[in-house]
């Protein structure tokens, strides 16, 4: 490799390993510790930070709440994004425009939108509460952020609303892929719409499926910004997440650094393995269709 190559590649490997590779290491050094990020002097503990999480029911429920976020997030996104992409497929005159609509969301950030729906769903004067009040439907007028019984649902509701736009631009560039031969001869088959998505275009875009489920999940699992931004776990614990555990222990008032880091890397092996799992099942699915 010539030294012209190597300038192109130096650049990135060095940030890469500032930022990522020894951010991590340390961050398994220190999750063997009691460091509470404030003291000089570092005592290793063992694997007592890690013995800790199987007993600590805080942890637990945020992870019941992850999941939660993963499987509703992960269905509800894809089967919304690739019917929106189908739809929109086709030669629809304000297509563009429809597609710039819903993607739009993708592009902002998840605080600003986290707090722009804290607004929308605020119980006193939000935008939500206020146009049902004003169409008579008072007993849906609720706390939608203030009640443990829909204020997750309230999160996972503003995560589709900003993702879906963007899995479905991943669906579109599948279905431009999809040659028009395909379904002209279908067609003359005699076959219905269904039958040609069932046959031609579900196995073709295996894929963009493939990308958009692995993204979908791993993005979930990670959830924190919108959730920091609208509930911060609240109420109660009713909406926290592995990631905002991990922050209240390292980064709040518990000064418990080495106890969110340890949280963090059971977290990063989590991921690692579902992604790993999801990636061999998904593309043994793309070589048999």
């Amino acid at each position: 490799m010539k030294f012209v190559d190597l300038s192109f590649i130096i650049p990135a490997l060095v940030f890469y390993c500032v930022f990522f590779i020894y951010p991590s290491i340390c961050s398994v050094f220190y999750s063997f510790t009691s460091w509470s990020g404030l003291e000089k002097v570092i005592h290793f503990v063992g694997f007592s930070n890690y013995a800790k999480i199987f007993r600590d029911d805080r942890v637990f429920a945020s992870l019941s709440n992850t999941f939660i976020i993963t499987i509703v997030v992960v269905i509800a996104q894809n089967v919304c994004a690739l019917a929106l992409a189908v739809a929109l497929n086709d030669k629809i005159k304000t297509r563009n425009l429809i597609r710039t609509v819903f993607f739009m969301p993708a592009l902002l950030s998840a605080l600003v939108i986290g707090f722009v729906w804290s607004y929308i769903l605020n119980p006193v004067d939000g935008l939500l509460n206020t146009v049902l009040d004003t169409i008579g439907l008072h007993a849906l007028s609720i706390d939608w952020l203030g009640r443990t019984d829909t204020a997750l649902y309230a999160v996972i509701f503003v995560i589709l609303w900003q993702c879906t736009g963007y899995a479905m631009v991943i669906y579109l560039a599948g279905l431009k892929n999809v040659p028009i031969e395909y379904y002209e001869a279908a067609s003359i088959d005699g076959s219905n719409e269904w039958q040609r998505f069932r046959s031609i275009t579900f196995p073709l875009i295996a894929p963009s499926f493939t990308i958009n489920i692995l993204l979908s999940t791993i993005g979930c699992l990670k959830t924190f910004d919108v959730i920091f931004a609208m509930t911060q776990g609240g109420p109660g614990y009713a909406t926290e997440t592995i990631a905002t555990v991990i922050f209240a222990k390292a980064f709040g008032s518990e000064n418990e650094f080495s106890y969110g880091t340890s949280i963090a890397v059971v977290l990063f092996i989590l991921i690692f393995i579902v992604s790993l799992f999801m990636v061999n099942f998904l593309r043994k699915r793309e070589l048999e269709l």
